[in-house]
């Protein structure tokens, strides 16, 4: 009875770790960061900000301006992520990041996936130490259609998930 109990323990681990595997998001090569280990996950709930401007043309079109948006793990607010790009979270530890690497959104609504190489950062809290930042399963964020008036503001709202990641 032993090795049909031992058995069945293996067969069920071993089916778990495959869903899991299979419930992790594949990314694009465009934003992957091979031997880069995850520090953590933050969901993202905000807004993308637009002003109204002239575009080279002369036209006026909507251009992104910021992002606006709380950070959130198990519900709970733990940061914020905002101009520059920075995210911040509540133990004082911030990061800066540029964007190094894109991938489409999952719909033509969705702002795309990101890879964001960090520039800077500050404090020893958890984002200490973090070198990329990918922006994930985006949901909403683009603003699309005329704007009639130079200097107005639009939101559009969006939710990501931001992967910070380290080195090593």
């Amino acid at each position: 009875m032993p090795i049909v109990r031992n058995a069945a323990l293996a067969l069920l681990l071993s089916s778990t770790s495959v869903l899991s595997a299979s419930a992790q998001t594949l990314l694009p090569d465009a934003i992957a960061a091979p031997g880069e280990t995850v520090v953590l996950t933050l969901h993202a709930e905000g807004a993308q900000l637009y002003e109204c401007k002239a575009g080279a043309d002369g036209k006026l079109a909507w251009a992104f301006r910021e992002p606006v948006a709380a950070l959130l793990l198990d519900g709970k607010t733990v940061g914020r992520h905002y101009t520059g790009p920075n995210w911040e979270h509540i133990d004082s530890s911030a990061v800066v990041g540029k964007a190094a690497g894109n991938a489409p959104g999952a719909t033509p609504n969705d702002i795309p996936w990101l890879k964001l190489t960090v520039t800077s950062g500050r404090g020893t809290g958890i984002l200490s130490g973090v070198t990329t930042v990918q922006r994930i399963n985006t949901v909403g964020g683009k603003l699309e259609g005329d704007c009639d008036k130079a200097g107005t503001y639009r939101n559009a709202p969006y939710s990501a998930d931001y992967v910070f990641l380290r080195k090593g």
